[in-house]
C-alpha cells in the first residue's frame, strides 16, 4: 500500500532516469503527479492531498511507445507520450512543473486486465474535462452529499477509477468522489519510481 506522503518526502525519492525506468513501464501502471501550478493546488487543497493528477500508462510495443491515458484540465480525455511530460509539457519546452511518481497494482493486473482497463479509456477519447467537478466535490464533502448523476465528462481520477473497474478491479472510494489520492492509497498501490 503507498502511504499518505508530503511533498518533502516525494522529493526525497530518488529521480530515477526516464530511459532506465521506461523499459519497466507497462500498460495499467499508474502515473500520479504533484503540480506546482494553480490548479494544481486547488485540487491539493480540496482533498487534502500532494496528489493533483493520475493518468494510465500505456505501453504501445507496436510504436515503441509509452503513452499516459487521463483526462487533462481544458482539454480532456487524452492519450499523450509520456515523454512530453519530461521535455515539452504543454507544448512550453518545458518539463512538467512538479513531481512524478510511478505506481503499479499488487499483485499486478494481467495483460488481460491492463488490455481492457486501457481500452476502455480509448473509447472516451475526446470526452470532455469535467472543468466544475472539483467545486461539486467540495460542496458534496462540505454537506455530505452522494453524486447521484453521471455525466459524460471525468475529471482524472474519475477516468482511471472507471477504466480499472471495467477491468474487473475497484479502488476503496468514499461514495462522492474519487482523488488521485484515494488511488494512490489503495491498498493495493506499490511505488515504482520517481521520474520527476
Amino acid at each position: 500500500m503507498a502511504a499518505a506522503i508530503r511533498k518533502k518526502e516525494i522529493k526525497k525519492l530518488p529521480v530515477q532516469p526516464y530511459e532506465g525506468l521506461r523499459e519497466f513501464l507497462r500498460s495499467g501502471d499508474l502515473v500520479f503527479c504533484s503540480g506546482s501550478y494553480l490548479f494544481s493546488g486547488l485540487i491539493q487543497k480540496f482533498t487534502g492531498s500532494v496528489w493533483s493528477h493520475v493518468g494510465i500508462v500505456h505501453r504501445d510495443e507496436n510504436l515503441g511507445r509509452v503513452f499516459i491515458l487521463e483526462s487533462e484540465t481544458g482539454i480532456g480525455v487524452r492519450l499523450v507520450p509520456l515523454s512530453k511530460y519530461l521535455r515539452d509539457y504543454h507544448g512550453r519546452r518545458r518539463p512538467y512543473r512538479g513531481q512524478i511518481v510511478v505506481g503499479r497494482m499488487a499483485p499486478e493486473l494481467s495483460p488481460e486486465q491492463a488490455r481492457t482497463a486501457v481500452s476502455y479509456g480509448m473509447d472516451l477519447l475526446t470526452r470532455p474535462y469535467d472543468n466544475w467537478e472539483i467545486v461539486r466535490i467540495a460542496l458534496r464533502i462540505l454537506f455530505r452529499v452522494s453524486r447521484r448523476t453521471r455525466d459524460r465528462k471525468f475529471i482524472c481520477s474519475e477516468l482511471v477509477d472507471e477504466c480499472f473497474r471495467a477491468a474487473g478491479l475497484r479502488f476503496a472510494r468514499p461514495d462522492n468522489y474519487i482523488s488521485p489520492d484515494d488511488i494512490w492509497r489503495n491498498g493495493t498501490v506499490a511505488v515504482q519510481g520517481r521520474i520527476l
